[in-house]
């Protein structure tokens, strides 16, 4: 299991409640922060816990370093410990956003060290269009013990971007929709366009418009190209979606993909 990406809402409803399963609702919505947190107290998979964009997987917004800085490991293993985490546990993330909120906490904690996570395919709505049963129940704090490490290989920042990102051997990947890679719209940030060099890998085109991933062979064939890189650094608007894209390079079997952590909002934020 200890690299087992993805799994099936049957593969959950069949294991859910082991004690070695740790489910992680990680539903959220940029537009509106408290809405997650809300549709998880009126209905969730049973025993999952709850976990905050910008509360639990992120930290303070700063001048630099984008609108999602890392969060506090120590805090986050905190929480982590207090669901039952330990080493041997897998942790099951799912969200309703086509894995943009759960992605980040599946390469969170592989950030930490701690392989044996995966992501839920298609989500909370997988789940319910099974049939299988929801709950508003809040679960109790299961203490354990959660160790972690960072692993610095899987991270990068502005000047590991500007050192490396024109080398022949490195791929520098924009993660946004198209229509915001090429600067024709910008909701959010001040700055419109990409880092000069990006190619463009939009993030939604890992799963189908209803929130399943698309099949192995699929995110093979989508990285084709880039499959000589030694290196693969990931951007997106400020560090989330762009997660998704090193899920997809992960079923791919490309282990080569680092997280540009600050993403557009820190590289513009120089400007």
């Amino acid at each position: 299991m200890d690299n087992l990406p993805v799994v099936s809402a049957s593969w959950l409803y069949e294991h859910i409640g082991e004690e070695k399963i740790a489910i992680a609702d990680c539903r959220f919505s940029l537009a509106n922060p408290q809405l997650g947190q809300q549709q998880y107290q009126l209905s969730h998979i049973p025993g999952a816990h709850y976990l905050d964009l910008n509360s639990d997987l992120s930290s303070p917004v700063q001048k630099h370093g984008g609108r999602h800085p890392l969060p506090d490991f120590n805090q986050l293993a905190a929480k982590l410990s207090a669901m039952g985490v330990d080493s041997q546990t897998l942790v099951v993330a799912y969200d309703d956003s086509r894995f943009a909120f759960a992605a980040r906490l599946w390469w969170l904690l592989r950030y930490m060290g701690h392989k044996r996570v995966a992501v839920l395919d298609g989500g909370f709505k997988a789940w319910q269009v099974q049939g299988y049963p929801i709950s508003d129940e809040v679960p109790q704090s299961q203490p354990a013990k959660f160790d972690w490490q960072l692993q610095p290989a899987y991270a990068v920042d502005i000047d590991i971007v500007k050192a490396r990102k024109d080398l022949p051997n490195v791929a520098l990947v924009d993660a946004r929709e198209s229509d915001r890679y090429r600067g024709i719209s910008e909701p959010i940030d001040p700055v419109a366009g990409h880092i000069l060099g990006a190619v463009n890998y939009p993030w939604q085109d890992v799963s189908t418009p209803d929130g399943y991933l698309r099949p192995q062979s699929a995110q093979s064939d989508r990285w084709q190209e880039l499959k000589g890189a030694e290196e693969i650094i990931v951007y997106c608007g400020s560090g989330v979606t762009a997660c998704v894209d090193l899920l997809s390079l992960q079923l791919a079997g490309i282990n080569t993909g680092k997280l540009y952590v600050g993403s557009w909002s820190d590289w513009c934020s120089y400007s």
